[in-house]
């Protein structure tokens, strides 16, 4: 055995490895080693055919940057496992690697390996795991892996495949994980899936799948992790979900459900995580949840459900974030009270039904036109004209009110600058208190920004975006009316002597901005970027509550687009590179721009602070500190205000930043984006919840 794990060597793997003819085991794992070859590949795979008693090959982590040989078959036939996660891997996966025979565990996860999975790997009769994880593997699913009958962990997660799920892997009784997300798979999950009645986790979230669920879901008695989420599942939620007893985490957020929630989950008495926010719900949530005592996690936003939440067990620790945007719940301190109109519907209230369904043509008719008018505005830059079209969408403001309000903008009225204005505190006669953003005429490109922002606002509607209340608009005057946000910017919270946010309330916040970001990338027909998400531009309300504001240079990507070119920059720090050198934004400059904020958020380092100069920037400082002097980056203040349990939050400190450094990878192909981003700040937060908060 020669064992060089966890170093810090560099340089090239030499090939007269071959020459220790009786070697077992080669570990090189967490290092430096590269490939220096001209041709990059792995030239030291080669070399190790001649090891004809090799067993174990573990290379992970390495900077190899190189492609696999073709003639990677040559290996040893005693080879058990072999582990290449992160190693930098560009090339397909050579068909001879079916000549591995012997071969339990297969690992090239984290990689950016091409071409198709080989259908080869049907001679692999002896796997029990393969890990091809984070790729960019296409073409569908090889029914060749319905031949390895002891296959216990398939792992094919974030690659490009498509097609169908090969019915014959429900014939791999021995199957306890299938993690198939983030693909493009289509049509249904095969029927012979649910007779895998010893498989503990299944993930199958963002595809492409339709179809309903099954009440044969039922069998899976052993289930533990289900995860069906961002699909197009329509229909109802079978009540056999219920025999699920061993459950501990059901998603199935994002689809088309239609119907009511059953009762039967009551009998889920392990469930710890239950999400079926965006679908289309009805009725009410079903009082019997309350002994779930293990439910710690519990959405049920943007539906369409009515009557009373329930309020014990688990419930009394549910916020009105997970029940968001429903049709008419009631009963909790944030929301109206009760009354019997939820339990029965008055002889009055049927006939205004009748009378609302009669003119309902007239309305959708009117809808529709509204609808369509918006949509060419979309398409095309706005003229100064198209304003007061645009103008229709939202309450209308005069300026001698705002004027008004304002004490005539005056400073003393004056909440903040920006780019393109100012904005103002305005308080009507009836109380209500508005923030004014009154845009500068004078500055070049304001009205282009005053269009901008109406342009984009007016489609969105979003808890963790700026709400826009009204406009004002003539060729003199520009003004948009938005939402107050009494708690000011994160930026305030983070760099004032007189001001500071706890663990929980930071990760809140950009819990919140990631998902206000993550509805801008995916929850719109149009993939809309931000462009200029900092501190500055995340307002909180009364509740602490994290809101995305500032549209003005916000850009809609067209049909099929996911990168464009522009010549407007943003604010330098929290750009990424692409965008600074080339004008090129994405959806994946936005998840830049995120993974710089969240980590000055947890270090309180703006990204231009005056230690940092072309050679160490924030996130170099973050990424040199990670793990073990990770101490070092964390704000002092989170530690010393919060006290107990010290080792603990820095973990969770430590989990947070490395999502930052995943975001702020200098290739925007290798960043995580906002889907993925906010599923991993979740977790962190109920493991936070879990293990810290009393």
């Amino acid at each position: 055995m020669l064992d060089l794990g966890v170093n810090h060597f560099t340089g090239a793997i030499p090939r007269s490895l071959g020459n220790l003819r009786l070697l077992e085991q080669f570990v090189i794992s967490q290092n430096d080693f590269s490939e220096d070859s001209l041709s990059k590949e792995l030239s030291f795979i080669i070399s190790l055919s001649n090891c004809k008693h090799l067993r174990r090959l573990w290379i992970n982590e390495n900077p190899l940057n190189g492609f696999l040989p073709k003639s990677i078959g040559n290996l040893s036939s005693s080879l058990e496992f072999i582990d290449a996660t992160r190693c930098g891997i560009r090339s397909e996966i050579p068909s001879s690697i079916g000549n591995l025979s012997n071969l339990i565990g297969l690992n090239f996860a984290t990689n950016s390996l091409t071409g198709v999975i080989p259908t080869t790997i049907k001679w692999l009769l002896k796997l029990q795991m393969i890990d091809l994880t984070d790729n960019q593997i296409q073409g569908a699913i090889p029914s060749e892996l319905c031949y390895l009958l002891n296959l216990e962990g398939l792992y094919l997660a974030k690659n490009k495949l498509s097609g169908v799920v090969p019915s014959g892997l429900g014939n791999v009784t021995t199957l306890r994980y299938a993690y198939l997300n983030s693909n493009k798979l289509s049509s249904v999950i095969p029927t012979s899936f649910w007779s895998l009645r010893d498989i503990l986790g299944l993930d199958m979230s963002e595809n492409c799948l339709t179809g309903s669920l099954p009440a044969e879901i039922g069998n899976l008695k052993a289930l533990v992790y289900l995860n069906l989420s961002n699909n197009q599942y329509l229909g109802g939620i079978p009540s056999t979900v219920g025999t699920l007893q061993d459950l501990q985490e059901l998603a199935l957020e994002h689809n088309k459900l239609q119907g009511l929630i059953p009762d039967s989950l009551k009998n889920m008495l392990q469930l710890r995580h239950l999400d079926l926010s965006f679908n289309n719900l009805e009725g009410e949530i079903p009082n019997s949840l309350q002994v779930l005592s293990d439910l710690q996690y519990f959405n049920v936003s943007y539906n369409r459900l009515r009557g009373p939440i329930p309020h014990g067990g688990p419930f009394t620790n549910f916020t009105n974030l997970s029940f968001l945007s429903n049709e008419a719940l009631c009963g909790a301190p944030w929301r109206q009270p009760c009354t019997s109109t939820f339990q029965h519907e008055s002889g009055t209230k049927r006939i205004v039904m009748i009378v609302l369904l009669a003119s309902g043509s007239v309305i959708l008719a009117l809808v529709i036109s509204i609808f369509l008018m918006r949509s060419k505005l979309r398409k095309k830059t706005l003229a100064p004209t198209q304003n007061l079209l645009l103008m229709a969408i939202f309450e209308r403001a005069s300026f001698h009110e705002l004027r008004k309000i304002t004490n005539g903008f005056s400073e003393s009225n004056l909440l903040g600058s920006g780019s393109f204005g100012s904005v103002y505190k305005g308080i009507r006669e009836n109380g209500i208190v508005w923030a004014i953003k009154v845009f500068d005429l004078q500055l070049e490109g304001a009205f282009k920004s005053f269009d901008r922002e109406c342009e984009v606002l007016s489609c969105l509607r979003h808890r963790n975006l700026t709400k826009v209340i009204g406009a004002c608009s003539s060729p003199d005057f520009k003004a948009l009316v938005l939402e107050y946000m009494p708690n000011g910017c994160l930026e305030k919270w983070l760099h004032s002597n007189h001001h500071f946010l706890n663990m929980k309330q930071r990760l809140d916040v950009m819990i919140d901005v990631a998902c206000g970001l993550e509805y801008l990338h995916y929850g719109y027909s149009t993939p809309i970027v931000h462009r200029n998400l900092k501190p500055s531009n995340i307002l909180l309300d009364q509740d602490m509550v994290g809101h995305v504001c500032d549209f003005g240079i916000a850009k809609l990507l067209g049909d099929g687009e996911s990168m464009v070119q522009t010549k407007t920059l943003a604010t330098f720090g929290y750009i990424a590179p692409e965008y600074g050198l080339e004008g090129l934004v994405s959806t994946s400059s936005d998840a830049y721009s995120f993974g710089i904020t969240l980590m000055e958020t947890f270090t309180k380092r703006k990204p231009k602070d005056k230690m940092f100069t072309e050679e160490l920037s924030l996130r170099r400082w973050v990424q040199d500190c990670l793990p073990d002097s990770i101490i070092q980056v964390i704000d002092v203040d989170l530690l010393h205000h919060e006290g107990g349990l010290v080792q603990r939050k820095i973990e969770c400190i430590s989990s947070i930043l490395q999502v930052g450094l995943s975001c702020t990878t200098y290739v925007p192909e290798e960043r995580i984006n906002m889907k993925e981003i906010l599923r991993v700040l979740q977790k962190i937060k109920l493991q936070f919840i879990k293990d810290i908060v009393p």
